[in-house]
């Protein structure tokens, strides 16, 4: 039910977990900034780096509520953590960078702009959800704004076959981390979707202790001391923004909306990505680009309607 719940202040629980959705989008969009910051770096250290990050900070906050954490979870839990680590992050990100390293960024980034509909469709299949035929206008509008995102470059795009099964790769791997987190954000009983998350933390940074190797010893690169704690700087931001504090909202999210509707909360990172990078670019958008994003936003508008008739 999109309005099973009630928050103290009277407000509907699905407008707070919309609200979650949307914040955990817009710290997300910042991860494509990431690289305009450090150009010097290559994809593999931003993401070593990052994870690397991620896992101190889980670490750190985790502490405290560390022993009683170890006696709620089971194994099945503690696989699940490991299953979520790997897909959403580690094998995420290397399908994404091979994908852009091999097909360019306008063919990854268009099949990677499919997450929402793949997940919607997914959660299309759950018991009680909304019937497909009444999602069909808010997918129809979410792919027709993502074609128009595509649009302008795809035909500059000289993408290979290997870099667009890493950008499918890429798009079945976060598709997976947002149905299996989803359900087991259903499935906890005394941890809270901020532990949750931090849990998921401390483990993608002990993963990331593997790649520190080939992104640090085996290729660290020409930089100087400055440029390093610049880094530094950058990846412990984005470490603590978007995948501490913006993972927290997302599962804050999932507790309250339906994972049909949460597919949809995925668009806004496509959409604060866009407005960030005009922003950098200090340029507005193309007329298919206002209208790709104006798309996207009426897909979820339309997506949230479905879910509200249906209640």
């Amino acid at each position: 039910m999109l309005t099973r719940t009630f928050s103290t202040a009277g407000i509907p629980a699905a407008w707070l977990g919309i609200g979650a959705g949307i914040a955990a989008g817009a710290l997300w969009g910042l991860v494509f900034l990431a690289p305009e910051l450090v150009p010097g770096f290559s994809p593999l250290q931003l993401s070593a780096g990052r994870y690397l990050a991620y896992g101190l900070i889980a670490l750190v906050l985790i502490m405290p509520a560390w022993r009683r954490l170890w006696r709620s979870l089971d194994w099945q839990a503690w696989r699940a953590l490991l299953a979520l680590s790997v897909s959403g992050n580690i094998v995420y990100y290397m399908f994404l960078a091979n994908a852009v390293q091999r097909g360019g960024v306008a063919m990854a980034s268009i099949v990677i702009g499919l997450l929402p509909i793949a997940v919607t469709l997914v959660g299309s299949r759950d018991h009680g959800a909304v019937p497909l035929r009444r999602l069909l206008p808010s997918l129809a509008l979410s792919g027709a704004g993502l074609a128009c995102i595509g649009w302008e470059s795809a035909s500059n795009a000289d993408g290979s076959l290997v870099g667009l099964l890493c950008a499918f790769g890429a798009l079945v791997s976060w598709t997976f981390f947002a149905v299996y987190n989803s359900r087991w954000m259903a499935r906890l009983d005394g941890i809270s979707g901020h532990e949750w998350n931090l849990l998921v933390g401390v483990i993608t940074g002990v993963q990331a202790l593997a790649l520190a190797v080939p992104a640090f010893v085996l290729a660290p690169g020409a930089h100087a001391a400055p440029q390093w704690m610049w880094f530094g700087a950058v990846v412990s931001g984005v470490a603590l923004l978007c995948s501490v504090v913006g993972n927290a909202l997302w599962n804050h999210a999932s507790r309250l909306l339906p994972l049909s509707l949460m597919g949809q909360m995925i668009v806004f990172e496509t959409i604060f990505a866009a407005l960030y990078g005009f922003l950098w670019e200090a340029r507005w958008p193309s007329a298919f680009e206002a209208a790709a994003l104006t798309l996207l936003v009426a897909g979820v508008v339309s997506c949230a309607q479905a879910h509200r008739r249906h209640t």
